[in-house]
């Protein structure tokens, strides 16, 4: 990342959210204290900001300056809020289509699927603040630059995220290898959101449970499974195609 993207110090960072600059997440000593880190603490609760706890190690491999335990990673872009986003689609007459990534890591897989996401006319992505990828400048470049102009909500839960989704009629489909049923198969004309899970682990349970349903695509190599970029790539292809037809 671009040191111009840090922001050093706790008052500077207190500062930062309070002039309304988007915090990606920010990073503290573990055993930071104060008043300085109380009014920080408070302030990052209050707007659901993730925070990280690190030894000074880390910080300091960052910065050598005064950073007083607390370094902010500031977004290059604004993140969007699902229940703003879900009616703005609908009154534009356009029919819903939402990406999901369950505890995505990688940052060059993130691009690589916004960038698909953005060429298939998707409306947004959904990622969760913790244990996942962000909006960074390599997820940026990686994109291509699709990240600039595709939405991203950040959402505290996927679970929560889903229900969500489908209270509001978009169902919710989940690409696993523990599905019976293949993804050429689905219905995906109205509206939809596709669920990808993270590299090593997939979707996780509690998300998969509540899913409208669950497709696979077949392996027939000695391999059996796809970079989650690429399987992305075929199931939001298959929305499309789909569509079209």
């Amino acid at each position: 990342m671009d040191k111009n993207s840090y922001i050093f110090g706790i008052r500077a960072i207190i500062e930062a959210i309070e002039a309304g600059k988007t915090i990606d997440k920010i990073l503290i000593r573990r055993d930071l204290g104060g008043e300085l880190a109380s009014e920080l603490n408070a302030l990052v609760k209050d707007r659901d900001i993730p925070v990280q706890r690190v030894p000074l190690e880390k910080l300091n491999r960052i910065t050598r300056k005064n950073h007083q335990g607390a370094i902010a990673m500031l977004s290059p872009v604004e993140y969007y809020r699902i229940d703003q986003l879900i009616p703005t689609i609908y009154e534009s007459g356009k029919n819903p289509f939402f990406i999901i990534l369950d505890g995505l890591t990688d940052t060059r897989n993130f691009g690589a699927i916004a960038r698909t996401a953005s060429c298939a006319g998707a409306d947004a992505i959904i990622i969760p603040e913790r244990n996942s990828v962000s909006v960074t400048p390599d997820a940026v470049k990686t994109s291509a630059g699709a990240l600039m102009s595709l939405p991203v909500c950040r959402v505290k839960s996927v679970a929560e995220a889903v229900k969500e989704l489908q209270a509001n009629g978009i169902k919710v489909v989940a690409a696993s290898e523990k599905a019976t049923a293949e993804y050429d198969n689905g219905d995906y004309t109205g509206p939809i959101a596709i669920v990808m899970g993270a590299e090593d682990v997939g979707i996780s349970d509690d998300v998969l449970r509540i899913c409208d349903e669950i497709v696979a695509i077949p392996m027939t190599g000695p391999i059996a499974s796809l970079n989650v970029s690429v399987a992305a790539g075929i199931v939001i292809y298959a929305v499309v195609r789909s569509r079209r037809s």
